[in-house]
Formats: C-alpha cells, structure tokens, sequence
C-alpha cells in the first residue's frame, strides 16, 4: 500500500480521529487512469498520546487566559497611551509589549522546533532576545523621549 503524506491526511480523515489512541487506517479509492478500475490507497496514522494534557493541570488553561487578557489590555493602552502619555504608560508598553512578543514567538517555537537540544537553544535565544527588547525599551523610556512620544514624533511628521 502507498502512504499519503500527513498533510494529504489532515485534509482527508477528520480532526476527530487524530486524538485516539488506536492505530488508525482510512482506505481512499483513486483512480490510477481513467480507464482502468480504481485501487485501494491506504493510510496508518499513529495518535500520540502526548498530545493530550494532563488531566490536572490548569497551566495550560490559565496561560490562554494570561494571553488573552494581555492583548485586551495592550489595545486598551493604546487610546490610554495617546490620551494620558507618561513614564509610567511608557514602561507599562514596555512591558506588555515585550511580553506579547515573549509568548508569540514561544507559540511559534512549541510549532516549528522539534527536538531536546533545539528546543533549549531556541528557548535561550528567545529569553535572550525577550530580555534584550525590555532592557532596550527601558533604556529608551529613561534617557530618550519614550515609547509615547516617538509613536507621537512618528505621527506629526
């Protein structure tokens, strides 16, 4: 039998079925010419039980949680920002912002880095780089104009 590939196999076999825990194998009929009689493709799709959270743990949930919240807030400070700029709004951008960033680009490692030692160096890096974008903006904030004012700057010209 031929093996589809797993993206052929997300557009194929409905979400549902990736989360058992059985070996899994959906025959799909496909013509070889248009003459001849249609044969029998078969797929094995192998469901990993460490897809699934623990039935305990709320750390998942309440970091969603933290997320959304977080970028409710962000699009409030942008209005409170322009209305009320200062340092303290300054910092708080800063803040926030590194920190959307921080979990944006972690979201986007959990998806695209595989492997224990990848894994790491990606991890590192980005703290790395989390901790250098709020030291940046901080830096900005207390001997520049600050986030507000540059926005405000980049606006009027």
């Amino acid at each position: 039998p031929v093996v589809l590939s797993p993206l052929l196999m997300r557009l194929l076999v409905p979400a549902a079925l990736f989360y058992q825990s059985t070996l899994l194998a959906r025959p799909l009929v496909v013509p070889h010419q248009p003459q001849e009689q249609p044969y029998m493709l078969t797929a094995h799709i192998h469901a990993s039980q460490a897809l699934q959270a623990g039935s305990g743990s709320k750390a998942a949930s309440l970091h969603w949680t933290a997320e959304r919240v977080l970028s409710i807030l962000l699009l409030a400070m942008g209005p409170a920002a322009y209305f009320n700029p200062g340092p303290v709004m300054d910092f708080s951008l800063a803040a926030a912002l590194t920190l959307h960033g921080h979990w944006g680009i972690g979201q986007v490692l959990t998806d695209y880095v595989h492997g224990e030692p990848k894994v790491k160096m990606a991890n590192a890096g980005l703290f790395l780089l989390s901790t250098l974008t709020f030291a940046g903006l901080c830096y900005f904030n207390y001997n520049d104009v600050g986030i507000c004012k540059a926005v405000a700057l980049l606006w009027s010209k």
